[in-house]
């Protein structure tokens, strides 16, 4: 027997805000057709709290097997640049097979912990000795795989990256599985073009400005379809942006926007350092800042000009990067609680429109996190994807609340997660808290550690 196409909530956050008995109807493809407030219970499933799955916008799959290997101290003073030395010779013994069990277990943790979408920032191109996959996509097939496996949707984000350093400086041997030109790039965008659906999105994202020329990033927008999306790491370290200051004169967000045309399709991912015109250019420019608070605190990169960007009319998402933690609910907490610590206030995350604060911050996470994948998600509306969560309404930490208090409870209160059922494309893939697939893809994960254990250098 095929599941109900429908869903009636007590409550539902919609667009305009909490709104009581809401039909949800959708179709076999997993898009929502209806969304009515004020509806009747017509004897439909029922679910208590329902709000819009939340968008992961940036994410190397890969690196969620590095998590806590990394945290002793070295000889000198550690920073990203120490750590990229560890995660280079991590990458090394990485096979397809790995990358698509490793991916399988963090869409697993991000799907039950509130992530219904994922933009995976691909790079691991190349096999072990630095020659391409007979299947140019071999890997970024992979990812696909895991996310089809485990129901979350997937915006697969090929990397163009070709250059150690500022000034085309060439690549070490430790990043030559990461190598990629324009044309090699464009061929895997070709060949993932089949497995574009519902619930699979293809872009592209230049590594950075260090890692990609404007010659090869022009001739990659040149021959990609006018809707897809584009991401960028960029400004995350005050080295990346003397490195540039020094080689073009101009700082990276600056040196970006003077050579290519940026829109609501571009996903600016850190864009930690910028200077007061950056902020309001950005801001302007319709590009969404993708934020990674909890990697862009364990790496020490600094922190992200909030305030100043949100006031300007920016638009923000988050991302688990690294995924030292895969949680949306600790990216906005750390997001809103790293510029309380930088200002010395509270509740800055805010605006005259919106004041609560956890409701600012989904609501504004989702729409820069829809933009971001290119993909319709991000609200339950019709037309949209039929990704959404069911909140625990047992849980003590919702006890007498009313709607218009539950995203502050849900971000701010205790580390109990709250996402007890969760919806991707219309089909249930978290129930009670757990994956349908989530002891099988432990089981392999596993296994798959414990190789990369006994390879390790």
């Amino acid at each position: 027997m095929s599941e109900p196409r429908v869903l009636f909530a007590r409550q539902a956050l919609l667009a305009q805000g909490w709104q009581a008995d809401v039909r949800l109807e959708w179709d076999g493809g997993g898009t929502l057709l209806s969304v009515t407030p004020g509806a009747q219970h017509d004897g439909e499933p029922v679910a208590g709290l329902v709000l819009p799955g939340m968008v992961n916008l940036h994410s190397h799959a890969f690196q969620r097997a590095l998590g806590g290997l990394t945290e002793t101290a070295g000889e000198g003073p550690d920073s990203f640049w120490t750590w990229r030395q560890l995660m280079y010779r991590f990458a090394r013994n990485i096979t397809p097979e790995h990358i698509e069990s490793i991916a399988a277990q963090l869409f697993s943790e991000c799907l039950r912990h509130g992530y219904t979408s994922v933009c995976e920032f691909h790079y691991v191109q190349r096999d072990q000795d630095g020659a391409m996959y007979a299947r140019p996509a071999e890997t970024a097939e992979r990812v696909v795989a895991a996310a089809h496996m485990t129901g979350i949707g997937v915006t697969m984000l090929p990397v163009l990256y070709s250059y150690a350093g500022f000034g085309e400086k060439p690549l070490a041997p430790e990043q030559q599985r990461f190598r990629t030109d324009a044309a090699d790039v464009l061929r895997i965008v070709d060949a993932l073009e089949p497995l574009r659906s519902g619930q699979v999105e293809v872009g592209v994202a230049p590594h950075s400005l260090r890692a990609a020329s404007l010659g090869q990033i022009r001739e990659v927008l040149a021959a990609l379809p006018a809707s897809r999306p584009l991401h960028i790491h960029i400004a995350e370290q005050q080295g990346e942006v003397e490195q540039c200051l020094g080689v073009t004169g101009q700082r990276p967000v600056r040196h970006l926007m003077e050579q290519v045309a940026l829109d609501a399709r571009w996903c600016l991912v850190h864009a930690t350092h910028l200077d007061d015109g950056e902020v309001a250019a950005l801001a302007a420019s319709g590009a969404v800042a993708g934020l990674c608070p909890t990697t862009e605190a364990n790496l020490g990169d600094g922190l992200f000009p909030l305030a100043p960007f949100l006031a300007a009319g920016g638009r923000i998402g988050i991302g688990s990067d690294s995924h030292v933690s895969q949680s949306p609910v600790e990216e906005l907490r750390w997001l809103e609680y790293g510029q309380r610590l930088l200002h010395q206030k509270r509740n800055v995350a805010s605006s005259p429109a919106q004041r609560r604060v956890g409701d600012f911050l989904w609501q504004g996470a989702l729409q820069g996190g829809a933009l971001a994948s290119g993909r319709p998600v991000g609200a339950l509306a019709a037309g949209k994807r039929a990704d959404l969560l069911v909140l625990d309404s047992d849980s003590a930490n919702l006890a007498g609340i009313g709607a218009d208090d539950v995203l502050g409870s849900l971000v701010f209160c205790g580390n109990d997660n709250l996402v007890r059922d969760v919806m991707v494309g219309g089909r249930w893939v978290v129930r009670n808290h757990e994956h349908i697939a989530q002891t099988a893809i432990a089981q392999r994960y596993k296994q798959t550690i414990a190789e990369l254990r006994k390879l390790r250098p």
